[in-house]
């Protein structure tokens, strides 16, 4: 037995999918090369969230709260990963077709530059031919393969392709497989894998100012996204917080410049946290959200950043008693 699912696209376009009597909605999405953003399987993360808009099923047991909560639930809410149905249904899914139909690929390449723009941070250029087919919407990230080892890491595009190119920002940890790699290591010429894209942080069309929210090399996936506004235009304004801890940590500050200069309605403001900083702005990125940033809550709010941040953010919305238009946002944390 099996029923038909309608998969709504926040663009607009409709697919329609045949489901399995006891496979997940997410199992057979990509058993047809439709990729609903998926990320751990497990009814952990949250990833695959949708609305169900019609259709009788069951979610089973085996999610956790920070996934799916009870609320959210009695909305309409559900887990593609766990979801397991008992009717036809309607989904409404919150990413674009494009990327729900880009089925991850392996791609390889060839490091073209790395060098440490500060003791935190370090910049990975890598090119190849294989690389032309290589699409992604800005924002998303890949899973690079370090060299010599068969373990990968999480990473966001800071560039969209150019000639077959792509770059990363990369946090410096100490101890850290990938940095350390890259750091006393990695040469250009050298080969390097990559799987992707992945992810469902990335850009929308834009319909109303953006809050751009970027905690260290969080910074990379709106470096991507400002080439695209740069290419496109936006009517709207765009407005990004970049906070670092230390003063050395700041980098790309130039292409941010450069932004401006590219994009009329963009502006930002770069902050450290070390009380010890010598830069004009100090404090969280929070202290340097103004009223005009938030525009009484129609504002399309992005955050890339480690979990406090984010919850620091949130928290800081609560007290505003502001809540945005959208808000999307992608906790990391450095990986050893």
């Amino acid at each position: 037995m099996s029923y038909k699912v309608a998969l709504n696209f926040e663009d607009g376009v409709t697919r329609f999918i045949e489901v399995d009597s006891g496979e997940t909605v997410a199992d057979a999405a990509y058993r047809q090369g439709i990729n609903i953003p998926l990320d751990c399987r497990d009814g952990a993360c949250g990833a695959c969230k949708c609305l169900a808009e019609a259709g009788r099923y069951d979610l089973g047991d085996n999610y956790i709260e920070d996934a799916l909560s009870e609320a959210e639930k009695a909305e309409g809410l559900v887990l593609t990963c766990q979801m397991r149905l008992e009717s036809d249904c309607v989904l409404r899914i919150p990413a674009s077709s494009e990327v729900c139909k880009t089925e991850q690929a392996s791609y390889e390449a060839l490091i073209s530059d790395v060098r440490a723009l500060s003791d935190s941070v370090i910049s990975l250029s890598i090119k190849g031919a294989s690389l032309a087919r290589l699409s992604f919407l800005p924002g998303q990230y890949v899973n690079l393969r370090v060299p010599g080892s068969d373990q990968t890491r999480a990473y966001s595009f800071s560039s969209l392709p150019q000639d077959g190119e792509v770059s990363f920002l990369i946090r410096n940890v100490p101890g850290g497989l990938m940095s350390g790699y890259l750091s006393r290591q990695a040469r250009a010429g050298d080969a390097m894998t990559l799987t992707g894209p992945l992810g469902s942080f990335y850009l929308r069309e834009i319909r109303r100012p953006l809050l751009m929210l970027a905690g260290g090399t969080g910074l990379a996936p709106f470096t991507a996204m400002l080439e695209k506004i740069a290419e496109s235009g936006s009517e709207h304004p765009i407005h990004l917080i970049y906070g670092v801890t230390h003063d050395a940590d700041l980098v790309e500050m130039d292409r941010l410049e450069e932004f401006v200069a590219r994009i009329p309605n963009f502006s930002f403001t770069a902050c450290v946290a070390s009380p010890e900083s010598s830069h004009p702005h100090k404090g969280y990125v929070t202290q340097h959200i103004a009223p005009v940033h938030l525009n009484d809550g129609e504002v399309d709010i992005y955050l890339c950043g480690p979990p406090p941040m984010v919850e620091a953010v949130n928290g800081f919305l609560r007290e505003q008693g502001i809540q945005p238009a959208n808000f999307h946002y992608e906790k990391f944390a450095a990986s050893v």
